[in-house]
């Protein structure tokens, strides 16, 4: 049986559900070739009843993450660069991105990075020899140029925007080295106090000047020993707990809320990040939870990752192991080749950027997307040592034009339709961040009610798909390699009665192998025969405690993966199966028999506490049967 209206449901209840207007869902639309992009594509009705195509179920009642927002990052070169630009074209740049873009989340640097339009800096250089420990002559009057009326501009026209901050590098004369680049803090406890001292200093500063910093990190990638001509320091966990340990409490002196993330760094530690780990010492692969480990966890709101080495799955990983930390994803550059054209890497970028950021990061817990740079020129500049191939969220032109990169959609459609204070919640996904031709999505529900569900067909064909919330749904095609924004209002119609299950509670056993429940991860097949069903296969859902449930959905996904699929949905469904419950995993009790016809195989259970769900196949079939999800509903 199909998932439609639940049987439960009496005539009159039925008949209530018929008298609320059916609802509409608005469509924006970007594709690779950049013929739509974000472009306004109307309209399309939700009927009432399920759909034969690949169905994407989306359950509000089922939440994970809430978003704080979507962005880049005013460096010294994008301040540099917008401020090329006369004050008409600039303001209207600004409004772009942060009116029209609604972009909600800045990340910025605390001194210098790589992108700096002059030489590197911090707030407190000093001589080389000298020391200032009490920080006498800090001084953020650098920033006061440019970067500071840019993000009093854009905070302005987007009062709902959050600043965080970063430093690539301490003042020179904390280091061992005595230089911005590489080497590391002197192990010394005036050091450690002074750069608290210091990061709460900046902190206080850029409030004063209108500029409220929401978090900080102590130190961009910790990891990089090695930067390639640009400010970085090599931070060990043990000396990132003691500045922690003196920077909460600092912050908490001085009276400031501002959040500590820890980390800032890939997902996994950089294969070359590992090989440069000074001999004898550990390379700290692990680091993220070796500082929820510390003492400074007392002090850590979570950990921010960035996209250059490893996966996403790394950050809901870290979410389960630490459920009451959370998570941001805070850096990834576009960039390209250096003989790219440029509608080349319009379109890598969209498409990359879709499936590994904008879906693949909010999928796995993070609560901000940020990419890099705001703005930049043609050739990727101005730099100072680094990235000589990033691009921004827009370019800015010689002859006094700006154009709207790839990053400007795959962060808009994001940031235009999911609110800040927004929830993602559950929405079943069969695409990969490695690409595997399926759809793609995620799905929030903003603090208005409203919903927004980002789509993307990662295959170069036009691919068919239905939406379904509730007992509603409609069908859409997408163009190859397209991103689409779906969005609707609150609506009664969409309330069936049911509450999804958090699924990570949820254990699921086959006969033949086990399956991973793939509810927030890539959506790849959890658990297939692999052969014709027999006779006897069966499928065991662990509820992990005795519940009172109404109702499993076995999801059999897209009809196959990999390159070859059609992108239709799976036939590959129990064909006749027992359904047997139990509390203890040892006395079973049949409720019914009964078979499955398409991707949504709906299981309806006994509402007295059970544990344990039981699915046993009655007759043999040439199909296979797939579970690319498993849905448990109260």
């Amino acid at each position: 049986m199909t998932l439609g209206t639940p049987a439960w449901l009496d005539h009159a209840e039925a008949r209530a559900a018929t008298q609320v207007s059916m609802p509409t869902a608005h469509v924006w639309v970007s594709t690779p070739d950049g013929a739509h992009r974000m472009d306004d594509s109307g309209t399309v009705a939700f009927h009432r009843g399920g759909s034969s195509k690949l169905t994407i179920t989306v359950d509000p009642s089922l939440r994970y993450q809430q978003m704080d927002g979507f962005g880049a990052s005013i460096t010294d070169s994008s301040a540099s660069v917008l401020y090329s630009l006369d004050q008409s074209t600039r303001d209207a740049t600004m409004h772009d991105l942060f009116v029209d873009n609604r972009i909600s989340f800045l990340r910025q640097p605390i001194g210098a990075s790589d992108f700096v339009d002059g030489p590197h800096y911090t707030y407190d250089d000093m001589p080389a020899g000298q020391t200032d420990y009490a920080l006498e002559h800090f001084s953020i009057d650098h920033d006061k140029q440019q970067i500071l009326p840019l993000l009093r501009q854009a905070l302005a026209l987007n009062p709902d925007l959050k600043v965080i901050a970063t430093p690539w590098s301490p003042p020179a004369w904390m280091k061992t080295t005595g230089s911005l680049v590489g080497g590391r803090l002197i192990g010394d406890d005036r050091i450690y106090t002074a750069y608290a001292n210091y990061l709460v200093k900046f902190v206080q500063a850029y409030k004063a000047e209108g500029v409220p910093i929401y978090g900080l990190t102590i130190q961009n990638e910790p990891q990089n020993r090695n930067p390639s001509g640009y400010p970085g320091t090599d931070l060990p966990v043990a000396q990132a707990v003691r500045v922690i340990d003196r920077l909460g409490p600092a912050l908490a002196t001085a009276g400031l809320d501002t959040k500590i993330f820890g980390y800032d760094h890939n997902w996994s530690e950089h294969p070359n990040d590992i090989a440069s780990t000074p001999p004898g010492e550990d390379p700290e692969t692990e680091y993220p939870s070796m500082l929820l480990d510390s003492s400074a966890a007392a002090w850590l709101a979570g950990t921010a990752y960035h996209c250059y080495s490893g996966d996403q799955t790394r950050m809901t990983q870290l979410h389960r192991a630490y459920p009451d930390k959370d998570i941001w994803f805070t850096e990834c550059s576009g960039s390209h080749g250096p003989n790219d054209p440029p509608a080349q890497f319009f379109s890598d970028t969209l498409k990359w950027h879709t499936r590994n950021l904008t879906l693949g990061v909010t999928r796995n817990w993070a609560k901000s997307m940020v990419t890099w740079n705001l703005a930049l020129r043609p050739d990727g500049g101005p730099h100072n040592g680094g990235c000589d191939t990033c691009t921004g969220v827009v370019t800015v032109h010689d002859n006094g034009t700006v154009t709207r990169n790839a990053e400007y959609y795959t962060i808009g459609h994001l940031s235009r339709f999911v609110q800040p204070g927004a929830w993602r919640v559950a929405s079943s996904s069969f695409g990969t961040t490695g690409w595997n031709g399926m759809v793609m999505d995620a799905a929030f529900v903003n603090p208005d009610g409203s919903t927004a569900v980002v789509v993307h067909n990662e295959h170069d064909n036009p691919r068919s798909f239905a939406i379904a919330v509730g007992d509603h749904s409609f069908d859409y095609t997408l163009p190859g390699g397209a991103l689409a924004t779906f969005t609707w209002p609150a609506s009664k119609a969409f309330d069936n009665g049911l509450t999804l299950v958090d699924p990570i509670t949820t254990s699921v056993a086959g006969s033949t192998g086990d399956a991973a429940v793939a509810a927030d991860d890539d959506g790849a097949t959890a658990w297939s025969t692999g052969r014709p069903q027999q006779a006897g296969d069966r499928l065991q859902v662990d509820l992990g405690s005795p519940s009172r449930i109404r109702q499993v959905v076995l999801d059999a996904g897209p009809a196959t993966y990999g390159f070859e699929s059609t992108g239709e949905a799976s036939p590959n469904a129990p064909a006749e199966y027992r359904l047997e419950v139990s509390s203890d995993g040892e006395h079973w009790t049949t409720v019914r028999t009964a078979h499955g016809t398409g991707q949504l195989t709906a299981m309806r259970t006994p509402h007295n506490p059970i544990r344990f769900v039981r699915c046993t196949l009655t007759r043999d079939d040439t199909r296979p049967w797939a579970v690319a999800e498993v849905r448990v509903y109260r």
